[in-house]
């Protein structure tokens, strides 16, 4: 069976709230044999910066000498960019197979994620990884990936996101994030607010686990940015330069939290310098250039991300005459986000990212700020068209916009 084939079909699966559930689930992952078992794990949880995290902190490990597994959502551009060995992304023909050998195992209907974290646990026992990096999909407390008994956890941080699922208030969704937290396992947590500290801090003494919370400075402050490269260069408290392959606002103290768990896991400081220096992330304020345009890539997603993301725009080179491409999932909070986006650009293209769930021009013109005028244009490949006669364009709003931009313009 192709793969195209056979990820069209788990597309079909998607949906939160049905699937077979935590109990479920390990059942399933007993029948294959218990794979989340043949390696150490690192879990990773937050709402924003969790996927930057894991993918840096997969680097780290891998530049250690060690196998590592990494496993992330959304992808960009191809779906097997979300189970990667080494850097090196699993094979169409090895997805497929995977895929299909957790279909012979199942008995209660899977959900997507659900099958794909199946598929990429057992594709890292095959490929018998030494470590594996965990993504959550949603909160931490439900998701599948919270199966496993990690040798560390990380919680990035805690904004209000996926609210109908994980409730109203940060305490709720710390409440959520904190699920990952095992018995007797080093806990790293970065900058949030004190009532989700306070949960992180209930949950970690409850089950006895050590929690340490890492602030920016934590061995890392900002030195200078390079735009022109995609790096940020870090300052350590010995005054050494550590340039960090990616830009961003929340970059430096992602960096941070990484450092902390990585010398957790006694990964040293030069192994550290590597991954710092070519572990890149697409998509995180990436900026690729053309002869025709520049064009600045950043997946934020929610009125958190998208803060950020306005305030280290202001600080980029790039705000005069540039243009906003955006669009939004429906379930987000898109109308904050556009109050947040739309005073700081006279060009507006909006656009629907290439998802089921994308929001359609009626829910943005509800949600558009009184006297902003933007240009509307569902088909995202015409909207980028409109978008690149200015001679820079931030596209955001979506991990799924920015990753079909992506895999569009430097085609």
């Amino acid at each position: 069976m192709s793969f195209d084939v056979v990820f069209n079909y788990i597309l079909k699966r998607t949906g939160a709230g049905v699937g077979a559930g935590l109990e479920g689930f390990r059942a399933l992952l007993a029948r294959l044999g218990n794979p989340q078992d043949q390696y150490k794990i690192v879990h990773v949880a937050g709402t924003n910066g969790k996927g930057s995290v894991s993918t840096l902190m997969a680097g780290t490990l891998t530049a250690a000498g060690h196998k590592t597994g990494l496993f992330v959502s959304p992808h960009l551009v191809l779906p097997v960019e979300r189970i990667q060995i080494d850097g090196e992304n699993i094979s169409r023909q090895a997805f497929s197979k995977a895929v299909l050998d957790v279909f012979q195992e199942e008995e209660e209907e899977l959900n997507f994620f659900e099958i794909l974290t199946a598929a990429a646990l057992l594709y890292f026992a095959r490929q018998k990884v030494q470590y594996a990096v965990l993504e959550t999909g949603l909160g931490g407390r439900k998701d599948p990936t919270n199966v496993c008994t990690p040798a560390v956890c990380l919680i990035t941080s805690i904004g209000l996101d996926h609210t109908q699922y994980l409730g109203s208030s940060l305490a709720q969704i710390a409440l959520e994030k904190a699920g990952i937290i095992k018995p007797k396992i080093p806990v790293f947590a970065g900058e949030m607010a004190l009532s989700a500290r306070e949960v992180l801090r209930k949950t970690a003494k409850e089950r006895k686990a050590s929690l340490r919370f890492v602030k920016e400075g934590e061995p890392f402050v900002v030195f200078s940015y390079d735009f022109l490269h995609n790096q940020t260069l870090l300052r350590a408290p010995d005054n050494r330069q550590w340039p960090l392959h990616t830009l961003g606002p929340r970059q430096a103290a992602n960096a941070c939290l990484v450092y902390q768990a990585a010398k957790q896991l006694s990964v040293p400081d030069d192994c550290l310098q590597k991954a710092f220096q070519t572990v890149s992330l697409p998509g995180r304020f990436e900026v690729i250039s053309n002869e025709k345009n520049t064009w600045v890539l950043d997946g934020a997603h929610n009125p958190q991300a998208i803060e950020g993301l306005i305030n280290f725009w202001q600080k980029s080179p790039f705000g005069k005459e540039a243009a906003l491409l955006c669009g939004f999932m429906k379930d987000k909070d898109y109308k904050k986000m556009l109050a947040l986006l739309c005073p700081h650009f006279e060009h507006i293209f909006i656009t629907v990212p290439p998802s089921a769930r994308g929001a359609g021009a009626e829910d943005i013109r509800a949600a558009l700020p009184k006297g902003v005028k933007a240009v509307f244009e569902p088909d995202w490949q015409q909207a980028v068209r409109l978008a690149r006669q200015f001679p820079c364009v931030l596209c955001t709003g979506s991990f799924y916009l920015a990753g079909a931009v992506r895999g569009k313009i430097i085609k």
